[in-house]
């Protein structure tokens, strides 16, 4: 039977105040890389505890990675107000940072679920990042869903979109629709019988995250890159 992490209940310096988090790590382990994992929409009931981003945090801690959750600006107690994307992708590269700085020299991932997701894909865009997990991305959030118009590239490092083919929030067919539309793109797994929040399918988004992160290649870090980005809105 594996140990029960350890998991440590803190903040960490934000734009706009401290961010609270969850940093979880295997027990009596180095880890071996970290993930960064943003939460669903704060003002639809989203927090650092949501399954999906707790489900998503658990899949890198089984391959010997940390996990930071983190609540966003004007969360639980997270300081703050929200900010409609802008400034809840400035935190999550605060988050990044953050671990990049606590595990110098090892990889660093970002996941994220919906409206996390869309600011994962962003903050994949804005600074190196070592991979990239986003389930149900809310594609809406991503400039009119196109990565490219606004940050000028996709994220350069493994990418894997999941999505069930019965979410009731964010069009499978569109996801879809725009997966096609990038080049390379990501890889793209379309859960059978999958609704948004995954219920009874969590196992199956589990293993297919890990699987992907176990086999995603070399697990040397990349090159941070300049933050600078335009100051267009994620609506």
């Amino acid at each position: 039977m594996s140990k029960a992490p350890q998991v440590n209940k803190l903040f960490i310096d934000g734009p706009a105040g401290r961010l609270e988090a969850v940093l979880e790590v295997a027990a009596r382990q180095i880890p071996i890389g970290s993930v960064v994992v943003c939460h669903p929409h704060p003002q639809q009931g989203g927090t650092l505890h949501n399954k999906v981003a707790h489900t998503l945090a658990r899949s890198f801690m089984r391959l010997g990675f940390a996990a930071l959750r983190f609540n966003f600006r004007g969360t639980e107690q997270s300081e703050g107000e929200f900010d409609d994307g802008n400034g809840e992708l400035d935190d999550a590269l605060a988050a990044i940072d953050w671990m990049r700085n606590r595990n110098s020299g090892k990889p660093v991932w970002v996941a994220g679920f919906s409206f996390g997701a869309a600011i994962a894909v962003k903050a994949a865009t804005a600074t190196a990042i070592d991979g990239l997990i986003s389930v149900a991305p809310a594609i809406s959030r991503i400039n009119a869903g196109r990565v490219d118009a606004e940050l000028g590239l996709q994220p350069d490092c493994p990418w894997l979109i999941v999505q069930g083919d019965e979410d009731e929030l964010v069009d499978v067919e569109k996801t879809i629709e725009w997966v096609n539309s990038l080049e390379p793109g990501p890889e793209l797994l379309i859960i059978s019988g999958g609704e948004h929040f995954f219920h009874g399918r969590l196992v199956d988004l589990r293993e297919s995250v890990t699987e992907f992160v176990r086999n995603a290649g070399s697990l040397k870090p990349q090159a941070q890159k300049s933050r600078a980005r335009p100051g267009s809105s994620a609506a």
